[in-house]
């Protein structure tokens, strides 16, 4: 496992040789050091390739891509699952409807898709974050933003780990969601929470591709985002947003589904998620639509080195190959430093 630091800006140290921030799995065979050098990507549209998805839009202003997805970008167009040509706001819309459905039973559902695994990968996510440790006395102060995050899985998650494995109360987590009925349920759940955690946990109805007024620019220590971006309608204005708000040194740590490099394992992983998923959804939670659109926008969402691509793209400094696999690549833990 890789080794882990506080989330902080004096621990996030430019390296030429392997980076002391946890970006890389133990595991890869390819380290590199801190690099913003943006790279020529020309990934191809496929619906069954194990390193290539659809293309990521591009952040305004970045080099042209020769892709439909930039074009989209430009256009103002995006995708819902398999649908293209869909309107940033009529993507949002659509978005809210299926978590609107899925709010009451996410938990449940997510258990039953992925026999517990996402629980696992949570907790990983989490700990090679270690927020809340500090080397002063008394401990620093951190403020953590978790977007996507309404029933509070990972907030909590952080909370716990700042409170009480790093012993420091001065953490504070704000839980961000678009949606209100996710936001109700983490609400919800916050009340079996210590007084003390709950005390540091706030809650906020924004969008992610828009500017937040209710978090200064330059204040975050760190920004979470955790299975999640895939469902946004813009992504490099999400990824801009969070470049805005984090401090210098401050970190920006994305847990989303990537891309199987194994070929026998990705035909046996799609088979389960196209088949299985959606009826899964439909016997337990009386909704396959939602479910269907849920394991569409996983593939549709681009592949672990196209989404680095766009990390950088919005000034974030990334180290060795910029992800750590989970699962054969079923998901990836993407990190990005805002320069110092």
């Amino acid at each position: 496992m890789a080794a882990r630091i506080p989330v902080t800006s004096a621990g996030v140290r430019v390296s030429t040789r392997c980076p002391s921030f946890p970006f890389v799995s133990s595991s890869s065979r390819h380290l590199r050091p801190f690099s913003t050098t943006l790279r020529n990507r020309q990934p191809e549209l496929t619906s069954t390739s194990t390193t290539s998805s659809t293309t990521p839009i591009s952040n305004n202003g970045a080099s042209s891509k020769s892709s439909s997805s930039n074009d989209s970008s430009r256009t103002g167009t995006t995708h819902f699952g398999f649908q293209d040509g869909l309107s940033e706001s009529e993507k949002t819309e659509r978005v809210a409807g299926v978590f609107h459905s899925v709010a009451e039973s996410y938990d449940r559902m997510n258990d039953l898709m992925s026999f517990g695994w996402h629980r696992i990968s949570r907790d990983h996510f989490v700990s090679s974050l270690n927020p809340g440790l500090s080397s002063s006395h008394p401990p620093r102060p951190q403020r953590i933003l978790d977007v996507a995050g309404g029933t509070g899985d990972i907030a909590f998650r952080m909370l716990h780990h700042a409170h009480i494995l790093n012993n420091n109360p001065s953490v504070h987590v704000t839980i961000s969601d678009i949606n209100p009925s996710m936001l109700a349920v983490g609400k919800q759940r916050s009340l079996s929470l210590p007084a003390s955690q709950q005390a540091s946990l706030s809650f906020l109805e924004a969008d992610a591709t828009a500017p937040v007024p209710a978090i200064p620019a330059g204040s975050l220590d760190l920004y979470t985002v955790a299975f999640g971006i895939r469902n946004f309608s813009n992504v490099p204005a999400a990824l801009s947003e969070a470049y805005r708000l984090l401090k210098p040194g401050g970190v920006f740590a994305c847990l989303e589904f990537s891309k199987v490099a194994n070929p026998a394992f990705d035909a046996v992983y799609k088979r389960w998620s196209f088949s299985a998923i959606p009826l899964i959804g439909q016997l337990v939670a009386g909704d396959r639509d939602s479910y269907q659109y849920l394991v569409e926008s996983i593939e549709r969402f681009p592949s672990q080195q196209q989404f680095r691509g766009l990390i950088e793209d919005a000034g974030f400094v990334v180290g060795g190959d910029g992800f750590e696999n989970l699962t054969g690549g079923v998901a990836a833990i993407h990190k990005g430093m805002k320069p110092l």
